[in-house]
């Protein structure tokens, strides 16, 4: 258990935080989820477009750090590599 206060503080300041990455976290799995679902229906328009809107999506997790930039980068090429095979 903390002693210090500072060290109380990390822990609610911690706590806070990781509510709102869980929720960034989320919300890019449901922006690539879109995508997923896109591409599997076999329509390259409406994966484009998912894929559009995902993309700035998945990098703005980068600068808000909750995802390493290589991480995002891979998936957002793999997405798109996939979106490019359906044509």
């Amino acid at each position: 258990m903390a002693n210090s206060l500072q060290a109380k503080k990390r822990i609610r300041s911690n706590d806070r935080r990781a509510v709102i990455n869980k929720s960034r976290v989320s919300r890019i799995r449901t922006f690539i989820r879109k995508v997923e679902e896109a591409i599997e229906s076999g329509d390259q328009a409406t994966a484009a477009d998912a894929l559009k809107s995902a993309q700035p999506e998945i990098m703005r997790g980068v600068t808000k750090g909750v995802m390493h930039k290589k991480t995002a980068s891979r998936k957002v090429s793999r997405l798109a590599k996939r979106v490019k095979a359906i044509a």
